[in-house]
């Protein structure tokens, strides 16, 4: 049988003499619902790409919209705050406006998540407590109930929060996402998804494996997508071994957020579309059918600097780690980038900026800098070799 393949708006065609055949779909989360959109949950469970939908979806604006844990009120559909006259309320006060504002719309006039109900909605920010915590649920039509956390979003600031993760007491935004999903359990009947991207991974896990037994019982899957991992005390601190079946992590080739203290291979690698920094954006992530390509031919010098990173996180004492974590967001503050995908796009201006600033600061900052920054290239050269070290 001859088959002739070209791509066409994204879609892989199948000629077969003469005869057309779509035998498969490349795109993104919003071309995924334009494909998909037709069938619903009770037609087709929940996958994989559905979860990541829903986590990018839990980025917008509910609080004019969607009732929190403590108010009255029942939930409401995606539909009905689409046809809201200020609907455009939503998009308020994040990147991605317009892929955000094409996924909220493809996804209201959709079968499939038109008329998905959302409830509990809560929003927690805190700038001197450097806590940001969100969270919503998804109520859907099978009964089950997915929790969605929300992750930092690209902002400098953000990304301090996610640095935070590597000292060695829980972070705010983790006790909470513990006590929301203790609440909605008992608010809600049936079994329960969790899931969340970014810094929202890291908080679905962290829930999981610290929630009530009665609420663990009910998790069906956790999803993680480019959430960071857990320093060993913190893991161990929880039931992670309860819920590590239950676990799917999902990063892209060349992740570095997800990367964060990950410290076992139980993760599968995504093909996208960015480059470098760009890779931790949703949107980016390629689709096929109802799964994510998988990455193939991952290159072993990442890997090995992935490795030797994470040694380094955890070879600091606490005193360091807070010294490091603090001056370097000073520092990589000064190079006047409002988000880290500016400070990737531009990197040789950011690092003139960063070591302009570095002169600035004291003597014995600078050296404990130094000191911390020179740990690093020596587990790089054990892990690397010398040879490739001084080439890099």
């Amino acid at each position: 049988m001859s088959f002739h393949f070209f791509l066409k708006k994204g879609i892989l065609i199948g000629k077969e003499y003469g005869n057309e055949e779509v035998i498969g779909f490349m795109g993104n989360i919003i071309d995924y619902i334009s494909e998909h959109g037709k069938y619903t949950f009770r037609h087709r469970p929940l996958n994989e790409v559905d979860s990541l939908v829903l986590c990018q979806l839990v980025y917008l604006n509910y609080g004019p919209f969607v009732k929190g844990l403590m108010e009255d009120g029942g939930p409401v559909d995606i539909q009905t705050i689409y046809s809201h006259p200020e609907r455009d309320r939503i998009l308020d006060d994040y990147w991605y406006r317009e892929n955000n504002k094409e996924l909220f719309a493809v996804a209201a006039q959709s079968v499939r998540f038109g008329s998905l109900r959302m409830n509990y909605y809560e929003n927690v920010i805190h700038k001197e407590g450097e806590t940001q915590f969100c969270a919503m649920t998804y109520l859907l039509e099978d009964g089950s109930c997915y929790v969605a956390y929300r992750g930092t979003d690209a902002t400098i600031v953000g990304w301090k929060e996610d640095l935070n993760l590597a000292f060695s007491e829980p972070l705010n935004s983790q006790y909470l996402s513990v006590r929301y999903l203790d609440k909605v359990a008992g608010l809600v009947k049936g079994d329960l998804y969790v899931g969340g991207h970014s810094k929202g991974g890291n908080l679905a896990v962290y829930g999981a494996m610290n929630c009530s037994e009665e609420t663990r019982e009910r998790l069906l899957h956790i999803y993680n997508n480019d959430g960071p991992g857990f320093r060993p005390e913190i893991r161990r601190m929880g039931n992670y071994e309860a819920v590590a079946d239950r676990i799917s992590k999902y990063i892209p080739r060349s992740s570095v957020v997800g990367m964060i203290l990950e410290d076992h291979s139980d993760y599968e690698v995504v093909e996208s579309r960015g480059v470098g920094l760009l890779q931790h954006n949703t949107y980016s992530w390629k689709i096929e059918g109802t799964s994510f390509v998988r990455a193939k031919n991952m290159r072993s010098g990442k890997l090995i600097m992935d490795r030797a990173m994470n040694e380094w996180i955890l070879s600091l004492s606490q005193e360091e780690t807070h010294a490091f974590v603090d001056t370097l967001y000073e520092v990589v503050s000064a190079s006047e980038a409002s988000n880290v995908f500016e400070f990737g796009a531009d990197l040789k201006k950011s690092m003139q900026s960063i070591f302009g600033a570095a002169k600035n600061v004291d003597e014995d900052t600078r050296k404990a800098i130094q000191k911390i920054i020179h740990s690093l290239f020596e587990i790089l050269a054990e892990n690397i070799g010398q040879n490739i070290l001084e080439k890099f």
